[in-house]
């Protein structure tokens, strides 16, 4: 097993009652839906990071940013610290920039998403309806 820590961050974007979420591929959860984001960079603050992912996969610009949750777990032999947020889509059209990850795009209503979703992200929505924002063990093999 790695010994290392791996910092992960995400945001899910709400509009008008749906998000934006990806269809995931060539990666661990291959299948599942999620939304965007992925390591923290040495010396990146983790809305940066965010950012650049949103960027990077889809091509949109991200701000406004409220902290959700952070999530402690062991997931394929790795431990990651996953800090999550909303975010509001400031710009661009959603498009699957990275086809090598994502195999689909879509606005999908909060009481009408598509399954699997990426347990992350499951996660992050739960949290906005009850309020817990920490998590340990979540997702752990």
């Amino acid at each position: 097993m790695e010994q290392n820590i791996r910092v992960g961050a995400g945001a899910i974007v709400i509009k008008d009652g749906k998000t934006l979420l990806a269809k995931r591929k060539g990666s661990h959860a291959s299948g599942s839906w999620g939304s965007f984001g992925g390591h923290v960079d040495f010396g990146e603050h983790p809305t940066e990071t965010v950012k650049r992912e949103a960027m990077e996969e889809l091509g949109i610009e991200i701000g406004n940013f409220k902290f959700m949750t952070c999530m402690s777990f062991v997931k394929d032999g790795k431990q990651y610290l996953d800090v999550s947020f909303v975010a509001e889509h400031l710009s661009g059209e959603p498009t699957i920039c990275e086809p090598d990850k994502i195999e689909e795009i879509g606005w999908y209503a909060l009481d009408d998403l598509p399954t699997p979703l990426f347990e992350p992200v499951r996660i992050v929505l739960e949290a906005m309806k009850t309020g817990q924002t920490y998590f340990e063990g979540a997702g752990n093999e």
